[in-house]
């Protein structure tokens, strides 16, 4: 079982044992958020470490006024904005101003490969997704959070947040249902 308070504690205490216990019991949440954000493969790595460095040296001022997976959850996700923010620039892709009106580009062949394994296809096309819909959906959904914890993280208003959910949700099911009716036309 995992103790936050007493791995902290052992943090405190120079114990590198109980740092790395905290690594091993986080990475995958700090992996979900800085890949749903950065899109290049090389720098996710290294973002990724830099968010446990900001952790080992922030550690002395975690309170504990929420949980210690928000409070990392938070630390990856300004890191990672900040990546996209300081590399926006030489970023080849531009998000859509208008969230309210993006639509998926038309796929090429190499969908019909992506599509035979589900859960590939799903990341797929979440990847397609501006990152504010990656974001919440895969706090709220992979990592569990609740919207009052994504707002935490985020910064974003739970109202937003719960919008951002509802149009992430609502593009996938539309995506889905039209591959599957192109997929029927092909079959009959």
């Amino acid at each position: 079982m995992f103790d936050e308070n007493e791995i902290i504690d052992r943090i405190l205490k120079k114990d590198l044992r109980a740092f790395e216990l905290l690594v091993k019991q986080y990475e995958k949440l700090v992996f979900f958020v800085i890949h749903r954000l950065v899109q290049d493969k090389q720098n996710k790595e290294d973002i990724c470490q830099e968010v446990f460095i900001k952790i080992h040296h922030s550690i002395p001022s975690f309170r504990f006024q929420s949980k210690l997976s928000t409070w990392i959850a938070r630390i990856a996700y300004l890191t990672a904005i900040n990546y996209v923010k300081s590399n926006k620039r030489n970023s080849p892709y531009e998000y859509p101003e208008d969230l309210d009106n993006y639509y998926f580009s038309d796929d090429n062949p190499e969908r019909e490969l992506i599509k035979k394994n589900t859960a590939d296809y799903v990341n797929h096309l979440i990847a397609q997704m501006p990152h504010q819909y990656k974001l919440v959906l895969t706090l709220y959904h992979l990592n569990e959070f609740s919207l009052a914890e994504i707002r935490e993280i985020t910064g974003i208003p739970e109202g937003t947040a719960k919008s951002y959910l509802f149009r992430a949700r609502k593009l996938l099911k539309e995506k889905i249902e039209k591959d599957l009716k192109e997929e029927n036309t092909w079959k009959s």
